[in-house]
């Protein structure tokens, strides 16, 4: 951006999405650049429960400059190695997906090539009993990896659960004290210039009239600025993702304190138990077509650890993203952009990515095409990325119990999923991306865990005599098996290490 005066940003909602593109915008950025106003208003709700994260969230934190313990206090967090998924592939499959690798990569090839290598040659080993993480999250174990890469308890990364309405409020301390001005107020017009068709400035039920440079949407599927008023299209993913709803509702925590997202399978879609310091967040996310409200909610309440601490709050939506996320003068992030079901803990992960390209290609007064282009293409990516790997678990299933997962095991996939599908079975060949998500181990992860197995593998596995890689796989086994016992459990290291104050956790029980 050109030097001159700084760029009025209005930030349209609050909300998780809202207060996150408002920190990381304050934080980035100088105030002879940009001045930066948030418009939300008390009256009207978020759509923020319970969350789960992913790792990536630890490098939006880290850039805004968050202390992990306090945030984790303040949010009653917890930590997550993965996420757990129950009856997904068939009933009565259980794999996990772990922030970490599995295995260290051997003649040039990657371990699961070796492992691939192994069974096809009649040595039937686990996968998973060679990922540190999985190791960890079964045994209800944490503590942070090892910063020494030449250690076996290095090879893993960590997220968080917490409390998403706390982590807004957080975050809002965080970015007024850097000088983000927060307005309440409702808004009832959108006002566009004449000329040029931009977004000029937004009128409040106060009658303010709020004016601006550049306009970020967060206000959720509405999408009052990006689409009721520039009509950036809509594209409708629901073909794909079937499940349309979801009951959300908070229970008394119970049994283990687990370091894990847990999703398990039903007949209509799928149930979340996320553990946080105070209680565990629940869902059930399903498909409209194949159950009614009713009946999803009975199904929820029924599977709770503890006693419901409220009433169950529905969320509906269409998996789907905007065309366009950045038009004209005004961005999208969080819902207003898009939504593909939290099925792997993706929605704060974008809202991240938005901002954070956002402040990549920032603008002027006078928004190029250019940037516009390239924003749109970096989140277009991110979308179709995170969309096919959500579609992986729906369609490679061999469950016979219900209609729903015959639909999606016979319904046809992006031919960029096909694509994936296709190299894996041939050659165990799985996607590996420089940045983004997801990583190779992760979608190994997913596809072996879902049931597809390799035919042939890497020809570079050769490299290395298979009784050396045999030893090789036994060695590092034997670390994992040793190293994980030591660590100390979920539940201490948490009470050590970020616990919130007994009076505090009463407060937002």
């Amino acid at each position: 951006m050109s030097s001159g005066e700084p760029l009025d940003i209005v930030i349209v909602g609050g909300g998780t999405a809202g207060w996150m593109v408002g920190t990381a915008l304050v934080s980035g950025l100088r105030p002879n650049q940009a001045r930066v106003r948030l418009v939300e208003s008390d009256d009207i709700a978020t759509v923020g429960v319970g969350e789960a994260t992913i790792p990536a969230m630890r490098d939006y934190n880290r850039f805004v400059g968050i202390d992990e313990v306090e945030m984790l206090r303040a949010t009653n967090g917890t930590f997550k190695l993965g996420i757990e998924f129950l009856d997904w592939g068939f009933q009565g499959s259980n794999y996990h997906h772990p922030f970490g690798v599995h295995g260290q990569a051997m003649g040039g090839a990657a371990f699961h090539q070796q492992w691939n290598r192994a069974r096809l040659a009649g040595h039937d080993f686990d996968i998973e009993e060679f990922s540190y993480a999985i190791a960890a999250s079964r045994a209800d174990r944490f503590e942070f990896p090892n910063p020494d890469p030449s250690l076996i308890e290095s090879s893993y990364s960590y997220a968080y659960h917490f409390d998403a309405s706390l982590y807004a409020k957080f975050l809002r301390k965080v970015a007024e004290g850097r000088g983000l001005k927060r307005t309440e107020g409702k808004v009832v017009a959108v006002n566009r210039d004449g000329l040029s068709g931009d977004v000029a400035s937004i009128t409040l039920a106060s009658g303010e009239v709020v004016k601006g440079d550049f306009f970020v949407d967060c206000t959720g599927f509405r999408g009052l600025l990006i689409g009721q008023t520039l009509e950036s299209p809509f594209e409708d993913w629901s073909h794909w993702l079937p499940c349309d709803r979801a009951w959300a509702v908070p229970c008394a925590r119970g049994g283990r304190l687990t370091p894990f997202t847990r999703s398990t399978a039903r007949e209509a879609g799928w149930i979340w138990r996320i553990p946080l310091q105070h209680r565990s967040g629940n869902g059930y996310v399903y498909s409209s077509a194949h159950i009614s409200d009713d009946e999803a909610a009975a199904v929820l309440m029924g599977q709770l650890d503890g006693e419901a601490l409220d009433e169950p709050r529905q969320i509906r939506f269409k998996a789907g993203r905007r065309t366009a996320s950045w038009t004209r003068n005004v961005m999208a992030a969080g819902l207003a952009s898009g939504f593909l079901e939290p099925l792997e803990s993706t929605s704060i992960y974008l809202v991240q990515a938005a901002v954070m390209n956002l402040l990549k290609l920032f603008p002027g007064k006078r928004v190029e095409p250019a940037l516009v282009d390239e924003f749109n293409r970096r989140i277009d990516r991110e979308y179709d990325r995170v969309r096919d790997f959500l579609i992986l678990h729906y369609h490679a299933n061999t469950r016979t119990d219900a209609p729903l997962w015959k639909q999606c095991r016979e319904m046809e996939i992006p031919d960029s999923l096909k694509q994936k599908l296709e190299l894996f079975r041939r050659r165990g060949h799985a996607p590996s991306h420089r940045d983004g998500l997801f990583s190779l181990h992760s979608w190994t992860s997913l596809l072996l865990g879902q049931g597809v197995t390799p035919e042939g593998y890497d020809r570079l596995a050769d490299n290395v005599p298979l009784s050396q890689a045999l030893a090789e796989m036994e060695r590092q086994r034997a670390a994992i098996t040793r190293r994980v016992p030591l660590m100390p459990s979920h539940a201490d290291f948490v009470a050590r290490h970020c616990a919130v104050p007994a009076r505090t956790a009463e407060v937002v029980a």
